[in-house]
């Protein structure tokens, strides 16, 4: 019975992604921008040198990072060569298919447990929107029918426990907290044993977010983690990292910290309207091989939208899904 519950909600995730078509592209719209200029100077040119140096820089400037770009490159003039690039169109096609290949379906479905609760832990340096994003995620699942519990474990900044109470109380779910400097393992052992009591489908839990380079903030994770699994075995069923995609590569290396010591399941990357660094997306799933499952694209509570490699891929590369295929 309860795995059926969390597959149809699992299901419900993945159809949601797929109908957030025209926000994706409203939100990536200043990176498609930098792209598509840069492919339309291309347009009945051969893939030289000097052209390679453009459509490098290019990527580059949408933060697609240096190896992927250098990648990109590479290939698209093999593809010249063999004229199998003759449009800007087929520019866009042809890179979108490329990349598309470091995005498996499957990866970006959400993780659920067979029985409830289903343990989220939430972790990233602080300025990242990890606590809004918290709420947000109470907010998305909370409109699929979830009854859903937060946890404050961030506790070290008093400004975090009253952000996320302020959040809880706007979206209308109970929350979890403890003093100002308790331990936030024992705010998330309290939490699950609440939401274990009182049958919560979803716990959401807030970390600190401290310098990622820092060993303690490691070892603090590593305990909260201990402490779920006391009272839910299975638990964390998901350890989302929640990174800035205005930072670009920094973002990237902050993915490579965190994804070596924290058990992280899946990226949520922030930030992405207002920014011509959506590239960062893909500069991040080539460097790091943990999915993409969440962006957001804005500060309403339903910005955060479930992560689509296919609408995503045809909004950043200013292609009509209806029309191409990949």
């Amino acid at each position: 019975m309860a795995f059926g519950f969390f597959k149809k909600l699992k299901d419900t995730v993945v159809g949601v992604a797929k109908a957030a078509t025209d926000a994706i592209k409203t939100g990536v719209q200043k990176t498609a921008k930098v792209l598509r200029g840069g492919f339309d100077l291309l347009v009945g040119r051969k893939l030289g040198e000097a052209e390679c140096d453009e459509l490098r820089a290019t990527l580059i400037g949408a933060d697609l990072g240096p190896r992927l770009a250098e990648d990109l490159v590479d290939k698209a003039q093999g593809a010249f060569k063999d004229r199998a690039i003759e449009s800007a169109d087929q520019i866009a096609q042809f890179l979108k298919a490329e990349v598309k290949k470091q995005f498996p379906p499957q990866d970006s479905a959400p993780r659920f447990a067979d029985e409830a609760p289903t343990v989220i832990l939430i972790v990233g340096v602080n300025g990242s929107g990890k606590t809004t994003t918290t709420a947000k995620l109470a907010h998305f699942y909370k409109q699929q029918g979830q009854k859903v519990l937060l946890a404050a474990a961030d506790t070290f900044r008093a400004a975090a426990v009253e952000q996320l109470t302020l959040w809880s109380e706007r979206v209308g779910v109970e929350i979890v907290k403890g003093q100002q400097g308790a331990k936030p393992d024992s705010v998330a052992y309290t939490a699950c044993e609440k939401a274990l009591a009182q049958k919560f489908d979803l716990l959401l839990i807030d970390t600190a977010g401290r310098l990622h380079n820092k060993k303690n903030l490691m070892d603090e994770l590593e305990k909260i983690t201990r402490v779920i699994k006391k009272k839910v075995p299975s638990g964390p069923h998901e350890v989302l990292l929640v990174l800035d995609g205005t930072t670009g590569q920094n973002a990237v290396r902050q993915a490579e910290v965190f994804t070596g010591g924290a058990g992280v399941t899946g990226l949520v990357i922030t930030k992405l309207d207002g920014t011509a660094k959506g590239g960062a997306v893909l500069a991040m799933r080539s460097e790091v091989e943990v999915p993409v499952k969440w962006i957001g694209l804005g500060e309403q509570m339903t910005d955060l939208k479930p992560f689509d490699a296919d609408s995503f891929l045809d909004a950043i590369f200013g292609l009509d899904s209806k029309n191409t295929q990949a």
